[in-house]
């Protein structure tokens, strides 16, 4: 039978099953099931008493070196005592597995399960925890590269406006803003003390998905798919501006800010340049997002991303931006 190509496909949780039963030597009881379509799909293993997650990458979306790369630091991270979903390699010693899917090749990779639950809204206890976590892995990542992208306002923002121009109207007044944005991001990066900036691997996609809190304290880190080259403020720029989005009450959202900010003096000092580019970096995180948006709408985003969404999203950057006293 002829079958018409595909652009992606949700690969059988029963394939998958027999799939990492025979690769991985696990229990002929083991179960798989999807736990979340998005930028890739993840899958829950289930061998007796154990959990693993499954992700399969979208096809050509990330290349085997660069997977390898985000596996190489994961054991890193690992090694050094950062509670990170670790790669586990198969009965051959390979991490990374070939999947012949509808559309084409695609990678997989099987991770520890992260115990715990996401929260999304935390205490200034855990803000504190979250902050001293971070804060250890810039120590372990400070000066170090990887084979992956180089974050910068060209790769955050500017690439991220030219893909917008081409998917809204440049008319309206979020495109408007969008512009502007992108203007004096790649003004203020240009203008950096980068003598007072910190440089190394950064994880760019620090939020409550992706992490796990068990017993209010030990947080486990995982994916790592985003991961890049930039400077590490970044990663405190996202995490500032999506517990500021999750917390409706600003006041209790500057005490944990203050504790994330303690937390993570207590391993590592943040400069006052660093400090105030935060809010700088959050803007250009979010646009960066919504590059992505725009680049997988075909197989990702378009059940939401329209004229509206934009909307949502540029406002709310802009109410972070005004928290902060800076106008676009």
């Amino acid at each position: 039978m002829d079958y018409a190509p595909t652009i992606s496909s949700i690969i059988s949780p029963e394939y998958l099953s027999e799939f990492v039963k025979v690769h991985y030597n696990l229990d002929a009881s083991t179960t798989c099931s999807v736990l979340k379509t998005g930028v890739n799909h993840t899958y829950l293993i289930s061998d007796l008493d154990k959990k693993y997650v499954l992700r399969v990458y979208f096809l050509d979306w990330r290349t085997p070196n660069e997977i390898e790369a985000e596996l190489k630091l994961l054991d890193y991270l690992k090694s050094n005592a950062i509670s990170v979903s670790f790669p586990i390699k198969d009965k051959n010693g390979q991490y990374i597995q070939s999947i012949p899917a509808s559309e084409g090749k695609r990678y997989a990779v099987l991770f520890s399960y992260a115990e715990g639950e996401s929260i999304r809204n935390p205490s200034k206890e855990i803000c504190f925890q979250l902050g001293e976590t971070m804060a250890k892995f810039h120590q372990l990542t400070l000066n170090k590269s990887i084979n992956r992208i180089d974050y910068n306002s060209k790769t955050l923002v500017h690439e991220a406006y030219e893909a917008a121009t081409k998917f809204f109207q440049e008319d309206s007044e979020e495109m408007q803003y969008y512009k502007r944005a992108n203007t004096r991001i790649t003004s203020e990066f240009e203008n950096a003390d980068t003598s007072k900036l910190r440089s190394g691997t950064i994880h760019l996609d620090f939020w409550h998905e992706n992490m796990k809190i068990k017993n209010a304290s030990e947080i486990t880190l995982f994916d790592f798919d985003n991961c890049g080259n930039g400077w590490q403020f970044l990663d405190i720029s996202y995490s500032l501006m999506i517990l500021f989005r999750n917390e409706p009450d600003k006041a209790s959202f500057k005490e944990k800010q203050t504790s994330f900010y303690e937390g993570y003096a207590s391993i590592t000092p943040l400069s006052k340049e660093e400090k105030r580019l935060i809010p700088f970096g959050s803007l250009a995180i979010w646009l960066h997002y919504n590059g992505i948006h725009i680049k997988r709408f075909s197989d990702f985003s378009n059940p939401f991303l329209s004229e509206d969404f934009l909307k949502y999203w540029i406002h709310t950057v802009q109410q972070w931006m005004a928290f902060n006293t800076i106008e676009i």
